[in-house]
């Protein structure tokens, strides 16, 4: 099974992907992790990555799109992959096509989780932080014993700059003029399903696993 999973920040993709490598026995594969892994073995993108990122560039969709390829040809993507958190634009799901294509592999399915924009900052404003230990809360839906305070270690809990409510805004519009146009994109090749990312954890999963065409 060879997919992507397409999802604003908050939509819950990242859960979602974890527990389909699991159930699937397929990695999931995101950018972030593919980055640091190219860098960490020195291979040729991996190079290219890090000398953009230590002159404080971005990495070019080029290098991206190569270290995709490196992580591709990896034994463990024989049977299938889940792409998380990329292609992020139109011109990185093109030349994913042309690497795909390269390496003889098709797209089996692509998931969109939809999920309301204040649901998502319900969500992400709502996490909360150890000082000290690290460990995360929500103030809803796993609040501390007490108030503000860690229950593991004690540690005073606070909101990160990336989860106050502004910051998730500017994420979600960016993630709209130019992530939302994959959805189109994919949904004109005829690989796309669209998922309920508004219901509980196991809910969503069972959508996809349908959509997928997996049984209980």
């Amino acid at each position: 099974m060879k997919m992507i999973l397409l999802g604003p920040p908050g939509s819950g993709k990242g859960t979602q992907a974890k527990m389909l490598s699991e159930r699937l026995d397929i990695p999931q594969i995101s950018t972030g992790d593919m980055l640091r892994s190219a860098v960490k073995e020195g291979t040729p993108m991996g190079l290219k990555a890090k000398a953009e990122m230590e002159a404080g560039g971005l990495v070019p969709d080029e290098v991206v799109v190569g270290i995709v390829k490196e992580r591709l040809l990896k034994a463990d993507c024989a049977k299938g992959f889940i792409l998380d958190g990329f292609p992020r634009t139109i011109p990185q799901a093109d030349a994913l096509k042309q690497t795909l294509a390269d390496l003889n592999k098709d797209l089996d399915a692509v998931i969109s989780l939809q999920v309301d924009n204040d649901a998502i900052v319900g969500r992400i404003a709502g996490r909360r932080t150890c000082r000290d230990c690290g460990k995360m809360y929500h103030v809803v839906f796993d609040a501390p014993t007490v108030a503000d305070l860690c229950d593991k270690c004690g540690g005073v809990l606070f909101q990160r700059d990336d989860d106050k409510e502004e910051t998730i805004r500017k994420r979600l519009e960016v993630y709209a003029a130019q992530t939302a146009p994959l959805i189109a994109y994919y949904r004109n090749s005829g690989v796309l399903s669209d998922i309920d990312g508004m219901l509980d954890m196991s809910a969503v999963q069972q959508q996809i696993l349908a959509a997928l065409g997996f049984g209980q």
